[in-house]
C-alpha cells in the first residue's frame, strides 16, 4: 500500500520527526537534497561521470533550502553551478543553508537567456508543496525559459506553480510540458496523481527521509483521511474451492437491439474476473441477437420492472449492473426495482443518467452501490461539486477531484469512483484511494469506446464474488490498467478482459 499525502500531513510528520528530537530541519534538508543530487544521477548516469553545469532556483522557504543544498552537492562534485533567489531565504533552516552554499546567489529576476546556454540542468526549488497561492508570471516564465533552450528541469517536491493538494495549476498561464524529473520525499503528495500535478511532473522518483516512525503515527491518527494508490492483493483475487454459485451470480441487464455491445462487455468481464455465473438480461426482442454472440454468459428474457423483480427472487443472483447500453428510458423503469432488491449494484453510464433525472431515486442508494461516473455525468449527478472543481482557486490548496468525489460518496451513501487517467475512489466514510494512470502506469490508448462497460463489468463480477464495494471499485480499477499495460497501444475494449488471465499469471494466482 503506498499512501499520498497532503501537504498538510506530510508538515505533521516532519513536525513531528523534529520534535521528538532524533532529527533536526537542517538535518532533513541535508538528506533532501542528497536525494536529489542521487536520483539526478540515476536517472542520468552520464551527468555523475564528468563536471556539468547547474542552474539552481531557490524560494524562500524549505523548498528553498533543498536548494541551496542541491547546489553546494553539485559544486563539489565540480560542477559549475549558478544560483538565483525567487527571494531572500526567511525559513531558518533555509539561511543556515543559504550560508553553508557560500557562493554567489543572484535574484531571479535576473536570470537572463545566456545563464541557459549549452543546456545545463535547472533545478526547481523555488516553490514546495505548500503553495497555496497563485504564482507570477515571472516565476513559470523562468521554467518556460528553461525548457526553450532544452535544459533538463527538475522539480524538488513539485513543480513551481502546481498545488501539491490538488494537483492544479496556480497561475493563470503556465509551462506547455513536463518537467522531466520531479524528486519528492518519503512519500507522493496527492496532487502528483491528480490532474495537471500528473501530467507535468515528468518521471516522478520518491526519497526516503527516515520518517517511518512519524509516518506510522498519522496514518494511526489521520486514519481513512490518507488517500491511498491502489493496488491488487493476490490473497483476496485467488479462487477457493466451491461450486459456481459460490463464486456468485451477476445479472448484467442489457437495452434493447442493436444496443447490446456494452452489456456483452460488461458480463463477459464479470465473467472473466471470476463470478461464478453471469446472466444478461435483455428485452424479448434483443434475445436472438444476444444469443448469437453469447456462449458462457447465460441468457435471460427480461422485459420490464415486473419480470426483473421475479428474476431477482432468485436469492443466488447477488450483484447488479446496470447501465452499458441500457438506454435512460429502461433505465429509468428498472433502477427502483434494482436499488431496492436488497443486491450490490453497479450504476453506469445510462443508469447515471437516469438517475441525474430521475434525483427522488437518490433516496434509494445504499451502501452495497457503486457509481461510476465519468466528468460529464458526474457534473450532471453532483453540478455544485463540478462547479466548485471548475472554480479558480483564490486562498489555500484547490479544491480537488479528491475532495468532491468524497463529498460526491457522503451525500449519495455509497462508492462512488470518479473516472479518468487519475480515477478517484471514494465511500460515504471518508475514505478515498486514487487509481493513478500516469507515469510508469500511463496506458493512453485506454481512452477507446466501451473500457468503461469492462470496468463495470469487472466491479460487477468482484462484488458478486464477495468483494465490498470499495474494494471491489479499488481492485477492479488497478486490473483495468493492468489489463491495458499488458495489452499495450492498439487496445480495444474487447482486448481488455481476454488479458486478464495474463494479469492474473503475473501475480501468481
Amino acid at each position: 500500500m503506498t499512501e499520498l499525502l497532503t501537504s498538510a500531513q506530510m508538515r505533521c510528520i516532519e513536525t513531528a520527526a523534529i520534535a521528538s528530537g532524533k532529527v533536526t530541519g537542517g538535518a532533513l534538508m541535508e538528506l533532501a537534497g542528497r536525494g536529489v543530487v542521487d536520483a539526478v544521477f540515476a536517472e542520468w548516469p552520464e551527468l555523475a561521470a564528468t563536471s556539468y553545469r547547474a542552474v539552481v532556483l531557490c524560494g524562500p522557504g524549505g523548498n528553498g533550502g533543498d536548494g541551496y543544498v542541491v547546489a553546494r552537492l553539485l559544486k563539489e562534485w565540480g560542477w559549475k553551478v549558478q544560483v538565483f533567489a525567487l527571494a531572500p531565504a526567511a525559513a531558518p533552516d533555509c539561511i543556515e543553508m543559504l550560508a553553508r552554499w557560500e557562493g554567489p546567489v543572484k535574484p531571479l529576476s535576473e536570470l537572463d537567456w545566456p545563464d541557459l546556454e549549452e543546456a545545463p540542468l535547472v533545478v526547481d526549488a523555488m516553490f514546495g508543496t505548500g503553495l497555496a497561492r497563485d504564482i507570477a508570471p515571472g516565476v513559470w516564465g523562468a521554467l518556460a525559459m528553461a525548457q526553450s533552450r532544452r535544459c533538463r528541469i527538475v522539480a524538488v517536491d513539485i513543480l513551481s506553480g502546481l498545488c501539491a493538494d490538488s494537483g492544479r495549476v496556480r497561475s493563470a498561464d503556465f509551462i506547455d510540458w513536463p518537467a522531466d524529473l520531479t524528486v519528492t520525499f518519503q512519500r507522493p503528495r496527492v496532487g502528483h496523481h491528480l490532474g495537471q500535478g500528473a501530467e507535468l511532473s515528468g518521471r516522478l522518483r520518491v526519497v526516503p527521509l527516515g520518517l517511518d516512525r512519524a509516518l506510522d503515527d498519522l496514518l494511526r491518527s489521520e486514519g481513512e483521511q490518507v488517500v491511498d494508490l491502489t493496488t491488487a492483493q493476490p490473497g483476496l483475487l485467488a479462487k477457493r474451492s466451491g461450486h459456481k454459485f459460490t463464486h456468485g451470480h451477476a445479472l448484467i441487464l442489457s437495452g434493447g437491439v442493436g444496443r447490446g455491445g456494452a452489456a456483452r462487455l460488461a458480463a463477459r468481464s464479470a465473467l472473466r474476473i471470476g463470478a461464478g455465473v453471469v446472466t444478461l438480461g435483455c428485452p424479448p426482442a434483443a434475445v436472438i441477437e444476444n444469443a448469437a454472440q453469447l456462449n458462457a454468459v447465460m441468457l435471460r428474457r427480461l422485459a420490464d420492472a415486473a419480470e426483473l423483480a421475479e428474476v431477482l427472487g432468485d436469492r443466488r443472483i447477488n450483484a447488479l449492473c446496470l447501465g452499458p447500453g441500457l438506454g435512460v428510458p429502461r433505465a429509468k423503469a428498472m433502477l427502483a426495482v434494482a436499488l431496492t432488491a436488497g443486491r450490490a449494484v453497479v450504476l453506469d453510464a445510462d443508469a447515471l443518467t437516469a438517475l441525474a433525472e430521475e434525483p427522488e431515486l437518490f433516496a434509494l442508494l445504499h451502501p452495497a452501490c457503486v457509481m461510476t461516473p465519468h466528468d460529464g455525468e458526474f457534473a450532471r449527478l453532483f453540478p455544485d461539486l463540478a462547479a466548485r472543481l471548475a472554480e479558480p482557486a483564490v486562498r489555500g490548496p484547490a479544491y480537488s477531484k479528491v475532495d468532491a468525489t468524497r463529498a460526491a460518496a457522503m451525500r449519495a451513501g455509497c462508492v462512488v469512483l470518479s473516472k479518468g487517467a487519475d480515477t478517484v475512489i471514494a465511500d460515504p466514510s471518508g475514505r478515498c484511494a486514487i487509481n493513478s494512470a500516469h507515469f510508469d502506469r500511463a496506458v493512453p490508448w485506454l481512452a477507446t469506446a466501451g473500457s468503461g462497460d469492462v470496468l463495470a463489468g469487472f466491479i460487477t463480477g468482484l462484488l458478486s464474488r464477495g468483494f465490498a464495494p470499495m474494494q471491489a471499485a479499488e481492485t477492479a480499477a488497478w486490473l483495468h490498467v493492468e489489463c491495458a499495460r499488458s495489452f499495450g497501444p492498439g487496445l480495444i475494449a474487447e482486448d481488455l478482459p481476454d488479458a486478464l488471465p495474463k494479469v492474473f499469471r503475473a501475480l501468481t494466482l
